[in-house]
């Protein structure tokens, strides 16, 4: 019988994160359901892989500290094996005016979004199993220019540049890395805050008229390390309803 594939999804305890683990297990991964203070959820969200028949772990790191990777990585091969699949979905996002902008929020946003994209990047360049697979998230809110999202595009705008180059600098390797743009999501992140009005101009974009769900996008990532996507590599795919 061939060796399970194993499946590590940062920031997993809920919104797209869990969607994600979940539909990996559900595609025969073991997976590994990284948090960094949710630990109930995560545990929850293990229980219910492992309910369903599936194999789950929960580990935490703080995914902006390069040590606590590296310790999230030892324990992954200790306990599992070597690691086939990297998803990196943890992120944060703050709408603010560029100008109303505080040193705080710009280092906690390139903290998480970009040296915790580093940090995986960079374990994985040496203990990604060869033919594996890495997914990446921006974002489509990227290529629509809103006011506010200046400096949360900053952030996606290097995970891109991350994806693209590292996608060469693993030449030789079978190993496929992407990054995947979601258009707005109907998860605790996105509606905290908003009105009613505000929900249903974001559901209005697109044209197909709704919110994306997190199984949407959980599908794409699904695609993109399956058997079929193998020709895929060094892109990002807007995954937003066709909002732009």
């Amino acid at each position: 019988m061939p060796q399970q594939k194993i499946a590590l999804v940062t920031g997993a305890s809920r919104g797209i994160g869990a969607a994600v683990a979940l539909r990996l297990a559900q595609d025969g991964f073991a997976v590994v359901v990284n948090y960094a203070a949710s630990a109930t959820e995560a545990h929850a969200l293990v229980d219910r892989i492992q309910s369903a028949g599936g194999t789950a772990i929960a580990t935490q790191a703080d995914v902006a500290n390069a040590a606590q990777v590296r310790q999230l990585f030892d324990t992954i091969e200790q306990t599992l094996g070597k690691l086939d699949v990297l998803v990196n979905n943890a992120g944060v996002m703050t709408v603010q005016p560029l100008t109303q902008t505080t040193d705080e929020l710009f280092e906690r946003m390139f903290d998480i979004n970009v040296r915790g994209t580093f940090n995986t990047l960079r374990e994985a360049a040496t203990r990604l199993a060869d033919g594996g697979h890495v997914i990446n998230f921006s974002t489509t809110a990227l290529a629509m220019n809103l006011p506010g999202y200046a400096t949360y595009n900053a952030t996606k705008a290097a995970v891109e540049a991350y994806t693209r180059v590292f996608a060469k600098e693993l030449r030789g390797r079978k190993i496929t890395v992407n990054a995947i743009a979601p258009g707005p999501v109907a998860t605790e992140l996105f509606l905290k805050g908003k009105t009613a009005e505000q929900i249903g101009h974001f559901a209005s974009l697109p044209p197909l008229e709704r919110l994306g769900e997190p199984d949407d996008i959980a599908a794409v990532v699904s695609m993109l390390v399956g058997t079929n996507a193998g020709w895929v590599n060094g892109q990002v795919l807007r995954a937003n309803g066709g909002v732009a």
